[in-house]
């Protein structure tokens, strides 16, 4: 069984305001991952800018298959 994480996450950005995202999910290879790492997936993945702190909460590792297809390796 493919494995996801699903977690809350809260970023701030450095020139105001911030998002937030509740019980959100994306695939992971492995077992676990990092917070830090977490954290750097999502401001790539969403293209953010002027990004401050992230925090990421209620992190727990699921069993579910993967939503998106493999991407290609360069």
């Amino acid at each position: 069984m493919d494995k996801r994480v699903q977690f809350d996450f809260e970023i701030e950005f450095t020139n105001g305001g911030g998002i937030q995202g509740q019980e959100f999910r994306l695939d992971i290879n492995g077992d676990d991952i990092s917070d830090e790492e977490l954290a750097s997936y999502i401001v790539e993945d969403m293209r953010l800018l002027m990004v401050g702190k992230v925090r990421i909460l209620n992190k727990k590792i699921i069993n579910e298959q993967h939503k998106r297809r493999p991407t290609e390796q360069k």
